[in-house]
């Protein structure tokens, strides 16, 4: 959608046009309940935070200012209710890491830095490496999972996630680099396990 076409939608949406918001609903929402269950690994909760997502988009358009995109928008929505609910869910604990000094180029030195989203799918969409690697991605601290999943999973730009997040620039990277670090580390110990066990046939 060009920036023309966006703000023309934009205004049909401000004006209270039901075929320009079921509109927005049906271009938005597979993307907003993959991005709310990819967080909560949970498919009811998904639905809860999709609905409640588009309520709230709803009532807040009116003072909608366009300072992003709107689908940026509905997935800082989203991406709220989300932890949200994880922090209903549990007292939140902090990973004593994230709050380190970090330095990339130490912890990633000698170390291939793996994009989830370009490998090759027989090597990691079998069902029972994608279970693994769902379950590995729901052991990430909810700081490194979000950004994970909005960048690599979702496939939204530093930038998008910068405003769906309302963090830095860096901050995204420092949190996807750790995030990859950490899934690459439990995806080679899963397929050495498997190598293993296939040389003991």
């Amino acid at each position: 959608m060009s920036e023309k076409e966006d703000s023309g939608f934009l205004v049909a949406l401000q004006s209270g046009d039901r075929q320009a918001f079921a509109k927005l609903v049906e271009d938005t929402s597979t993307q907003i309940y993959r991005t709310a269950r990819q967080i909560l690994g949970d498919e009811q909760d998904a639905e809860d935070v999709l609905q409640e997502t588009y309520m709230k988009a709803l009532k807040a358009l009116p003072t909608f200012e366009g300072r992003s995109s709107i689908s940026t928008w509905l997935h800082r929505i989203a991406v709220n209710e989300a932890l949200m609910m994880i922090r209903k869910r549990k007292t939140p604990m902090v990973s004593v890491d994230d709050n380190m000094p970090f330095d990339s180029d130490e912890e990633s030195s000698g170390m291939e830095i793996v994009d989830f989203c370009c490998l090759p799918e027989k090597e990691l969409l079998t069902s029972e490496s994608r279970q693994f690697m769902d379950q590995a991605i729901q052991r990430l601290p909810e700081t490194l999972k979000t950004v994970f999943v909005l960048r690599d999973l979702e496939g939204l730009s530093i930038q998008e996630t910068v405003d769906v997040m309302q963090i830095t620039e860096n901050n995204v990277k420092t949190r996807l680099l750790r995030a990859r670090l950490r899934l690459r580390q439990e995806l080679a110990g899963y397929y050495a396990e498997k190598v293993e066990k296939e040389k003991s046939k």
